[in-house]
Parts: C-alpha cells; structure tokens; sequence
C-alpha cells in the first residue's frame, strides 16, 4: 500500500537553549499520523496537514513496507522520517527488523529537527553513532517487555554515549551497504529506554504547603518547561511565567502560596515525531485535580481543604453500607445524565448533574431506594471524568423541542435527523472520550470552573452512600481522545511525545479501542493509572472500578492495581481499601490480543486474581448470537427452536441443538463460570466448564472464583434488552409475553452465582427505540422515566449511522402499537425485578463465595440428551448443624430449587433426585400464591424449611411448569 503525503519547509524558529550547537537551521512540518491499525481492517488511514504561511510544498510518496531496497529513490528514504520502525529498548541496545550484512548502522540525532535525507546519507544531524550488531540478539528482559518485536536484531548503543541528552533531539538510525549507500531510514520509538532511564516514583502533580505550591512534571524528553500562572479561568495575560528546572526528566518549580486558586498551563518544548519538529505545546497537567471549563486550564486546588469537603465528609468510611463479602454485590449501571435529565421532580438546574443523586425525594432518588431496600449495593456510573464530546459550559448547547418530537410518528425519520443535527453540539454523551481521568466532568457541576465539581461530587457520593448504595466509577485508561501537538484534547502526547500511546511497528498510534491506545506496559503510564485509581479512593471515597476494555491493559497492572486499593486503611486514607471491587471488560483483540504486548487483562488471564470479567457467554447463549450477529438470532429465552421467528437457524434439529448448547453455557454461567465446575452436558457427559465450548471453540467458562464472574444480559453498549427481545421474539406474539421474556431474562442474572449486573431501566423495560449504539443519541433516545408511564419505546427511527441496515426490520416493529408496553407491564416488571433481588438477599445459597462451595452445592438436572427443551432446574444445598458433610451457611433454607421454563407450553419434568424433598414456595413468592394451583401441596413445619423458588412458572403468567407427583410431596 501506497500513501500519498506533502513535506513542508519553512523558516526556522527560535528553540530554548539546548547542550550543543547547531548545525542546521532548517526543520519540516509534516502531517500528524494515526495508526492503519483499526477494528475496521478496511478503515482508511486519516491524516491531518499541518501548514504555516509561506510555506513550500513537495509532493512525496512512501510505502508501508519495512525495509527499502537498495534501488530506493532518495525521496522514499526521506519518507521513513515519518515513522518509527526502530526501538530504543533500554539504554545500551537498539532493536531493528534489518539486515546489515556487510553494511554499517548509525544513530543520527539533531537537536533541532533537521533530519533529511539526501543522496549521499543523513544530513542536519549534530550527531552520529556507529552501532554494532549484537549477534546474542535481544536479552529475555527485552522480549517480555516487548514480545512483538522479539525477532527484531540488537544493536549495541556505546556505553560512554550521553543518551539522557540525546533523547531531547529528533533521532533516527539508518543503515548504509557496503558501498556507503543509504539503504534504510526510521524514526525510533523510546518507551523502552525511557523506562530504563526516567522510571521515577517521586511527587507528580501540585503539591501544597504551608507556604508554597510546588509542581512537579514528568518530561524527560522535553527541552523546556514553563507554568503560566492565571488568575481566571479563561483569558487575561499570565500573572507570571515560571521557568521549571530539569532533574533527571522531572521539571518542578516552587511558587508560593497565592498560587493556590489560580489557574495554569504548561508550555512545553519538546520535538514531536507526528510533526518532525520542535513544537511549542500548551498544555494541562496530567495530575490536574482541578480544571477550568472545557480544560482550557488546571486549577490549583487543594483537595484536602475542609472548605471543600461537604458536611461530615471525612466520617463517610464509617456511614457506608456494609459490604461483608464481595459476593454480596449487586451492580445497577447508569449514566448521570440520564438519571434525571428527564425527571420534572428535580429541579431544572440539577437535571443531568451531580446534585440531582443529593434531592430525597425525587423521583429518581425514591426508585434507586426501592432498589436499594430490595437489595441492590452498587451503582455504576458511566464516566464522571473530564471527557470530551460535551461542551460544559451549558449555555453552549443546542437541544430539539421535545414537544415537537412527541408528535412524530413513532417510526419516523425525522426525530433522528433533528437530533443528529445537534448531537455533537448537546449536553448527551456516554463519555468514553478521555480528557483528564483525575478530574469530575464539568458539564455535571452547576458551574464547571473553580471548585464545584469537586465539591457536588463528593455530596453525589455522600448522598448515594447514605441511601445503602455504593458506587462504583467507570474509569477509561485503555485510550485518550486526543493525541499530537495541537489537538485541544491532547495532553499525554503533547508532554512526552511517542511515551503514554501505544504504537505499531510503524510507529503509527493504535487505535483498535476506538482511538489513541495507551500502553500500560510502559511504566510511567501504569504509574499514572495507580495514581489515579488511588486519588478517586481517597478524595473521592468510591467503592469500586468497572475498567473500560480491561483487556487493553496488561494484567500486572490490575494486580498491581487492585492490591493497591486494597492496603487502602480507614486509619490512614479515610476509606477501606478491602472493600473496593474491580472489574471490567476482558475482551481480547487488536494488538493486546494472545498476549501481543505482554500478559493482558483479558478474561482468561485474570483467573485467580479476584479481579471481575463480564461473562458475555451467559448473554448471547441467553438472547442469542452476539451483538455483532444477525439481529433476529435467536437464543434461549427469545425462542430459539421454541418460538422461531423466522430467521434461518438450519435444521429443526440444528436449532434443538444450538438451544441444548445455549442451555449448557447458561447453566457454566449460573455457576459463576467456573472454569472448574463439573456439570453434564447435553450429551450427557460430565464435563468441566472450561471443557463446554464457544461456537467459536474457546472455552466458556474463566474464571476461578465466583466473584471473578460479572453476568450479565444488557448494558450500556448494544440495544437494551426490551429491545432485543422485541427484536428478535415472533412478532405475532404479545407485549404481555415480551414483557414476561425481558423478566426472564433478568430472573436468571439475579438468581446465578457470582457477580449480577443490570443495565438501567432493564426493571422498567428500558428502550431506545431499538438503538444499538446511543452513546451520542441525545436526552430523547436515551430517556428514563422514573414515573413509569412510558418506556420510551417507538419514539422514531434510531439514529441512521448506526441501525440504518437493520431499518427495514426495526420499522415496522415502531409503527406497531402492539408493541409498546403500558404502565401497568412497567410498574410488574419492576415489582417483579425488586422481588428477584428480595429473593437473592434471602438467602446466602444464592451468594456463595468459593469455587469449592458451588461445586459442592450446585446441582444442574434436566441434563443429558432426553433433556426437556427450555427448562432449567438449579438447586442448591445446604449442611446441617451437628450433621457431617456440608457446612451450614443458611439458618433459614437448607435446599433452594430454581426452576426456568422459557418454552411458551406447558412442560412437565420428573425428578428422581428431588424425591422425598418437601418444597414450597418463597414467602415472596407465596404472597402471589393466586397465580399458582397449589391445592395439592402439602407444607410441613421443619426446623429447616425447605424453598422451591417455582419461579418463573407462575410470575410470568406461562403455562404452569409441573413436577410429577410422588417426585416432589405435593
């Protein structure tokens, strides 16, 4: 593949003192680049031209191959300035995928940036290094900090070489043949050796004394730094501008004490490779605390000042709920925004924002209450951080009469085109566009500069935590939103360019997480990570992490991480670090994935570590397919083999068959997808979880404890899970039956060992109109409705980019009124939903915390190949006191039954292994004793009262499931 790109000359500017001379007074200004690197293969490469007045134009071509023959034009050569094929892997050796034969290899530095390229080799340079090849190749340490490069030859860098000083130039290494021709040019890629050089565990950020404010910076590339102190947020000329001093890669200064409360930029000169030049970068802090509105400036804000703690701040350890185990924990994820933007009880000034979680008795305060009394701990929230994509300056954004909107069709175009017009110019965004992570989101606060955010942030927490909620933050430190030196969302890459973002063996940024990866394996950016998690612990008193595409970040440092927010003492840092729980996305792809740069955090990796993964398995087997499959496959509750819709799932027996399948994975997955759980499978053999296959043939299950294992059928990302099942159930059948599927659905996820979670609004049928992507679809597709009269369903086509193929199916699904569920299915699938967490709490059966304890416990029946199609039959045991065998854990239930019968009929099951039980039904469940036939059964007054949670049988109105008499006493 060719690419096509312009080389800029123009006249030199001025740079700050540097060690040695110049010999060259020209530079280049180049386009910044971004990665070919996409989760789109076919993604075209975008490139930005950077233009100054008067400058020249010269056309170039380059090539994406590795290495140039010996017949390469000049121009060609010049090209490979523009990437990064070569690594500085520590201080004394070069990696580079060449063969210099009987040629020779040189280290070129300027410190001006005015590397080029002509016929007779490198010129512009201050410095040349001869290197040799090592012929040991490249040591073990190097291989696992870098396994991609594994392969690649060593070159030995001279011991005497200055290279601390070196690495503040524009470098590049090139290779001559025997003749003295240059055959080969690259740029180099310095994370490895700035590690070996820079790696640093000092002060970061601002520091506050009694009388003085010191700030410290990590910038051992840089040639200069300088703080511009302001006193307002925005515009005004500096107060002053301090030059920072240099000691070894860490730039500080000490100012005094009226620093505190103003604002500050960094002004940065350092040579940037997406340039090829020296650039003057203004920039933030990394460490920012503290920011203006948009991040224009980080505010110098001492966290620990008593005038910005709310009312009992610092006793907030001792008010938190209790959490004894972690696999007590029950997570409910919501986003800030949509928690009241739509909710009239809450005053207008605090709909979308912080303040809104702190009103007692709106509606959406009362409704987590109910939550939170039926049982529910967490609440995740979408990021809080500074992201981009949301002006904060509310008087900034654009909205659409909602009034108009109601008056559309519900299958509509128009209300997506309206909101799509402004969807980048609203107040709505999930946030997953990282500015600054240690900062809150301005857009939330009622007044984004000074120190509000901080302040209604805290009382957000407080206020949760007061009403039996933990929370946990959504944190993102797999990619940022910006990069090079000009992008007003950049900060990492404008202070150590080529440092924080993960590159591929071009030397390009990857981008398969959406854009910008960062690279945790180096070591100041796992160091940035710690810090941050620690910071929101402390300051913040959070109670738990859910990490953003985990699998992009190595494995070490979730270790590294969770222990570190674990030694957390009450005594020492006002929380319990113990009770801090992490967790996150463990998928494994782009260039993380088979441990492409390292052990990654993906899901099998982190088994053993007590770190969660969400378990995706339970959900496609549950809904079927994935979110990346044909939209009407179907699964186990959505009426797969069962209830067909006619979608083509092969052979009746094929579609009997992928139901079995599906049947297994749920049950892996309802015991907390141990990868050791033995269970028989729909063959009838006894197989261990990690022995149960994916379609794709990978194992099932991962995990190695219960709290490993986060299930889940719905979230933020793809459709909620009213509108999947809306999508992929017949469509002849009933909203009543939908409405019954969505609890379900959700009964089977609140039931299972191990960790459940639930997306927002999935206890009140959540929709948004079939959207399977709204992170930018606008307050309208996004509502919640706390009063329960509406869904949110049919209001209008979802946003074209994103669902316009499947519009042909989604269409006539709107325009049905059949379709849209009223209060009364809302108000008892919420019901229903607080009953299920009601249930779980009753009983620690429900919650066990060790592998060996569900193994001993869990049984699976109606196994094998005579199975009954769409019924599950779970039971789980308890020991008695003073008899051998089993421990007692439940004072209350020695046996639970938990029976799923997803088939539309009626089916009945004979159970040798339940014979001689004397079952009955849950208190819970027998105060809606009216919806079962339950004249035969007999009840019997035991020490140890035995519970059948007939579940779904009766609460979802389906033909009654029976047990046959004389197996079960009825």
């Amino acid at each position: 593949m060719s690419l096509s790109f312009s080389l800029l000359s123009s006249q030199t500017r001025p740079f700050p003192p540097f060690p040695f001379p110049s010999n060259s007074n020209r530079h280049f200004l180049l386009p910044s680049r971004t990665s070919t690197t996409s989760t789109c293969p076919s993604s075209p490469i975008r490139r930005r031209l950077l233009l100054e007045p008067n400058s020249t134009f010269l056309s170039l071509r380059c090539s994406s191959s590795m290495s140039v023959e010996n017949s390469t034009p000049t121009s060609q050569l010049q090209d490979s300035l523009f990437f990064s094929r070569a690594y500085w892997v520590s201080k004394s050796i070069i990696a580079w995928n060449v063969d210099v034969g009987d040629g020779s290899c040189f280290l070129f530095a300027s410190k001006t940036a005015a590397l080029s390229i002509v016929d007779d080799g490198v010129e512009g340079n201050n410095m040349q290094i001869k290197l040799e090849e090592d012929s040991c190749g490249l040591p073990e340490n190097v291989i696992r900090k870098f396994p991609h490069i594994q392969d690649y030859r060593a070159f030995k860098v001279p011991s005497t070489l200055d290279a601390k000083t070196l690495l503040k130039c524009q470098l590049a290494v090139a290779t001559f043949n025997s003749e003295g021709k240059c055959i080969n040019v690259t740029g180099l890629q310095l994370p490895g050796v700035l590690d070996d050089l820079f790696s640093y565990n000092g002060p970061l950020g601002a520091l506050y004394g009694e009388e003085s404010v010191s700030l410290y910076l990590w910038a051992p590339t840089a040639q200069a730094v300088c703080a511009c102190i302001y006193r307002d947020p925005v515009g005004g000329n500096p107060l002053e501008i301090v030059q920072l001093e240099e000691v070894n890669g860490v730039w500080s200064t000490k100012g005094p004490k009226r620093w505190e409360g103003c604002y500050y930029v960094y002004e940065v000169s350092v040579y940037h490779p997406s340039t090829l030049r020296i650039d003057k970068c203004h920039v933030n802090d990394p460490y920012a605390r503290g920011l203006s509105s948009d991040g224009r400036r980080t505010f110098l804000v001492n966290l620990d000042s008593d005038t910005l703690k709310p009312e009992e701040w610092d006793n907030l350890a001792n008010e938190k709920p209790d959490i004894l185990s972690f696999s007590d924990i029950s997570i409910y994820e919501l986003h800030i925004r949509d928690f009241s933007a739509n909710d009239y009880t809450v005053h207008p000034e605090f709909r979308g924002g912080y303040l809104a979680f702190t009103l007692q008795d709106s509606s959406g305060v009362l409704h987590l209450k109910k939550l939170s009394n039926a049982g529910l701990t967490h609440v995740h929230l979408l990021p809080t951080f500074q992201f981009a994509g949301v002006d904060d300056e509310k008087e900034n954004w654009k909205c659409v009469d909602a009034n108009m909107l109601e008056k559309l069709p519900p299958d509509s175009v128009q209300q997506q085109d309206l909101i799509m017009a402004i969807q980048d110019s609203d107040g709505y965004n999930w946030g997953y566009n990282p500015v600054l992570w240690g900062v809150p989101k301005g857009s939330y606060a009622s007044n984004p500069n000074g120190p509000y955010r901080i302040i209604e942030f805290r009382k957000m927490i407080q206020a949760l935590n007061r009403i039996g909620l933990r929370i946990v933050l959504d944190v993102v430190y797999n990619h940022v939103h910006g990069s090079g030196p000009f992008d007003e969302n950049s900060v990492l890459d404008k202070i150590v360019p080529g440092y924080y973002l993960r590159k591929n063996t071009d030397g390009l940024i990857e981008n398969s997480t959406c854009v910008n990866n960062t690279a945790s394996e180096h070591v100041m950016v796992e160091r940035l990570i710690l810090d941050d998690l620690l910071h929101w612990a402390v300051h913040y008193k959070v109670d738990g992490f859910r990490f953003d595409l985990m699998g992009h970040i190595m494995k070490n440092t979730m270790v590294k991480a969770k222990d570190a927010l674990h030694s957390l003492t009450k005594e020492r840092d006002g929380i319990d670090g113990s009770s801090i729980y992490i967790y996150g996305e463990g998928w494994d792809f782009g260039e993380v994935a088979k441990n492409g740069r390292g052990v990654n955090a993906s899901q099998f990796n982190l088994s053993g570590t007590q770190i969660g993964s969400f378990n995706d398995r339970i959900r496609d087997a549950m809904l079927g397919g994935s979110p990346f499959g044909h939209p009407l496959q179907q699964g186990f509750v959505t009426g797969l083999f069962l209830q067909p819709n006619g979608h083509d799932h092969g052979t009746e027996a094929n579609a009997e068959c992928m139901l079995a399948v599906a049947k297994d994975h749920i049950q892996v997955g309802m015991a907390a997808n141990l990868r050791d759980f033995v269970l028989t499978n729909f063959e009838g053999k006894e197989v261990k979880g990690s022995e149960v296959l994916t379609y794709g043939g990978a194992p099932v299950s991962y995990a190695l404890s219960p709290t490993e294992t986060v299930n889940y059928v719905s979230a933020h990302d793809n459709e909620t899970l009213f509108d999947i099942v809306s999508l992929k159930t017949p469509t002849e059948i009933s909203v009543d039956k939908r409405c019954r599927i969505n609890y379900l659905a959700t009964s089977v996820i609140a039931l299972s060992q191990g960790i459940p979670f639930f997306h927002s609004g999935d206890e009140m049928l959540r929709s948004k109109s079939l959207d399977r992507d709204s992170y930018n679809s606008g307050d309208w597709f996004n509502r919640l409705d706390f009063t329960y009269n509406s869904n949110n369903w049919g209001v209008g086509l979802p946003p074209k980019e994103k669902n316009e193929k499947n519009w042909p199916l989604i269409k006539p699904r709107l325009a049905d009124p059949s379709f849209k569920p009223q209060k009364i299915h809302i108000l008892a699938a919420l019901d229903n939903f607080l009953n299920l967490l009601r249930i779980r709490y009753s009983s620690p059966l429900f919650r066990l915390k060790t592998a060996n304890a569900i193994q001993e416990r869990v049984r699976f029946h109606n196994t094998g190949p005579s199975w009954i199609p769409g019924t599950i039959v779970m039971s789980i045991e308890d020991g008695y006191e003073g008899v051998p065998g089993l421990s007692q854990l439940d004072p209350i239930y020695s046996y639970i039954v938990v029976i799923v019968n997803a088939s539309p009929t009626e089916v009945s099951f004979a159970c040798p292994a339940l014979r001689a039980r004397t079952l009955k039904l849950h208190p819970i469940q027998a105060t809606e004793v009216k919806f079962l036939e339950v004249s035969k059964c007999t009840f019997h007054d035991l020490v140890h009262p035995e519970l059948l949670i007939y579940m779904l049988a009766y609460l979802l109105g389906y033909p009654k499931l029976k047990l046959h008499a004389g197996d079960v006493n009825r």
